[in-house]
């Protein structure tokens, strides 16, 4: 199972944009450390809870800042751009970092499904990636989705397709067997090809990491009572001065969140990626901290692969037959998390 990375710069309580834009290039950094496929920064506009406004600048400082990680978007708003100035952005991008960029699309923003419709077609045909065109291996193409109205569409394209489980965990299931039977192959891939999107706290023990999730948690319920600020400090977080209002959402969200020590979330997220028939994860863990946020991915990304070691030692040997015809056993030993970049 590969292990990619959504940041979508968090701003703690009595910390700056600025701060908050600096740890993304941070983690960026540990992320690729520890082995992790991809990172992908997102786009907020008037939130002061996320500080990326502009993911195509931010992709550059940490295509800059870093060496074989591949970098992208999760993702451009396209709804709030012009077609010609995300593929203009993005191919020089693509130029000064040849092979390293995903261009990840969201809906959100839109006028409506005509019109997204026609600058998806609009982007995908400036930047020479309609299916049927001749393949480009500097850039790739996803859509994102947290319903099922994208998948549809990134099947048609020849896309790879991203599925917000953190906004929607109950669509997951039915967009990705829409994407996976619908799929024609396009410009850049033969096959379908998607992530799922899930917002993770891991920590040495179950109890810490219960209390690093509690700022989210109660971020997640004054975000959705109307009352948008920055993340919480751990001490203001202490249940025990929430509202019962605050309580209600906590309870209602929390199918959004998977939070553990490190080997059970490891586990967890095995079988919810078998579940759902994706081999790739995407972990977002918006912590106010950046020093949690490092440790819970690299804590993450070594239970992972610990976890696949042992299963495939476990696993019973698989015949193959040899050149002479003579049949022997072959043993194979992936890591979880995917270390060569594409």
């Amino acid at each position: 199972m590969k292990l990619s990375v959504l940041d979508q710069s968090p701003v703690a309580h009595g910390h700056t944009k600025a701060e908050a834009l600096r740890e993304t290039i941070a983690l960026a950094r540990a992320s690729e450390k520890s082995g992790y496929h991809r990172f992908w920064v997102a786009e907020h506009h008037d939130s002061p809870s996320f500080a990326g406004t502009t993911p195509a600048l931010l992709a550059l400082a940490v295509l800059d800042a870093t060496s074989n990680i591949t970098v992208g978007s999760g993702g451009v708003l396209l709804g709030l751009h012009q077609p010609s100035q995300v593929a203009e952005a993005f191919e020089i991008l693509s130029a000064l970092h040849p092979g390293r960029v995903n261009l990840g699309v969201g809906r959100a923003g839109s006028g409506g499904t005509g019109e997204f419709n026609e600058k998806l077609i609009d982007l995908h045909t400036r930047l020479g990636v309609l299916p049927g065109a001749p393949g480009r291996n500097d850039m790739d193409i996803w859509l994102l989705g947290a319903g099922s109205g994208s998948a549809p569409l990134a099947a048609l394209f020849g896309a790879g397709y991203a599925h917000a489980h953190f906004l929607n965990p109950g669509s997951g299931k039915t967009a990705l067997n829409q994407y996976t039977a619908h799929f024609q192959p396009g410009a850049r891939r033969e096959r379908p090809e998607a992530l799922a999107a899930v917002r993770v706290i891991a920590a040495e023990t179950d109890s810490r990491a219960q209390r690093l999730a509690d700022t989210v948690r109660l971020w997640r319920a004054r975000k959705d009572l109307g009352d948008d600020r920055p993340f919480p400090n751990y001490a203001k977080a202490a249940q025990s001065s929430w509202s019962q209002e605050e309580i209600q959402r906590r309870n209602a969200n929390e199918d959004r969140l998977i939070v553990g020590a490190a080997n059970d979330v490891a586990e967890r997220l095995t079988r919810f990626a078998e579940n759902l028939g994706v081999d790739e994860l995407m972990i977002t863990t918006p912590l106010p901290r950046l020093k949690d946020r490092i440790l819970s991915h690299a804590l993450l990304a070594d239970a992972v692969a610990t976890l696949t070691q042992e299963t495939v030692k476990t696993a019973p040997p698989r015949p193959r037959v040899s050149l002479a015809g003579h049949s022997t056993a072959e043993r194979t030993g992936n890591a979880s998390v995917d270390r060569s970049h594409p």
